[in-house]
């Protein structure tokens, strides 16, 4: 397969000052950069004319493997840069969504896709075939989750989508997110054993709000109210790679102000994306 067209664009950010680096969860930023092109070397020299490789490191780790469904989990060990060390639902149970609809915010039934997010024990979510789910309101998750859409077309679209607030670990990995709207005024349960009262949400596709340990990988993005993925008040170690966005006009928010100094420790790795046509600003800001 042919190395990565032109149009992948890689960027690494690093937000950090002297005096945040050693509360950081990577206590040395360049080496992890320079891993990271370490990583892309490798694959690039494997590439052969009967290879299955891409010369995409994160691809290489799992897609050559042809019994890769039966070792889903082997995914967790696929990222690269400062979200590298986010495992998901990894050495959890296999949770299967079956149940596209009956989006209960307060009492989600088993089989939906709220119910697996909020539970507490490390779960790895994948689909029993395609759907579009339209939530109620915002799909808030719980730590150690992944979301895997690989074998399935699914969708979440048109309602509030997907929260991570204060939570570490999780992995959300081959769904479309799109059409994205507000939520809120609404109780809304984020765990088993609490539900609260949220207030309007931006409508964001992905909002990352005070998470660490976050990865974001080959979804499709557009056309949310707000922004495709943004990540605020304090999120760090995050990676977000070979994820396709279109029309949509505030893209990508790394850091909500300049006056909020744990921003400044941000670190966020952004490998292999599409930016593609429609896009407005924020690519990223």
């Amino acid at each position: 397969m042919a190395i990565p067209s032109l149009l992948s664009l890689i960027f690494f950010f690093l937000f950090l000052t002297s005096t945040l680096i050693s509360s950081s969860p990577v206590e040395d930023p360049e080496l992890v950069v320079q891993e990271v092109h370490r990583s892309i070397n490798e694959s690039r020299r494997n590439l052969g004319y009967l290879s299955c490789g891409t010369g995409n490191p994160i691809d290489d780790c799992w897609r050559c493997d042809p019994n890769w469904a039966s070792n889903r989990q082997r995914l967790a060990d696929c990222a690269i840069g400062f979200g590298k060390n986010a495992i998901g639902g990894r050495n959890g149970k296999i949770y299967v969504v079956t149940d596209s609809g009956n989006d209960d915010p307060v009492t989600p039934k088993p089989g939906t896709l709220r119910y697996g997010v909020i539970q507490s024990e490390p779960l790895w979510i994948i689909f029993a075939r395609d759907m579009v789910i339209q939530l109620k309101e915002e799909l808030i998750m719980n730590s150690f989750k992944t979301i895997d859409g690989r074998g399935a077309s699914v969708h979440i679209a048109g309602g509030p989508c997907i929260t991570i607030q204060y939570v570490s670990n999780i992995i959300i990995h081959g769904i479309n997110i799109h059409d994205c709207k507000q939520g809120g005024n609404a109780m809304v349960r984020d765990s088993p054993g609490h539900y609260g009262w949220r207030t309007i949400s931006d409508g964001d596709g992905v909002s990352i709000f005070g998470g660490s340990h976050i990865w974001v990988d080959h979804c499709s993005l557009s056309n949310c109210v707000d922004g495709l993925i943004d990540a605020i008040m304090g999120s760090t170690a995050i990676t977000i790679s070979n994820n396709y966005m279109t029309h949509h006009d505030k893209v990508m928010l790394l850091g909500h102000s300049d006056s909020y100094t744990k921003d400044t420790g941000m670190q966020v790795t952004i490998a292999f994306n599409h930016f593609g046509e429609g896009l407005v600003q924020r690519m990223p800001r």
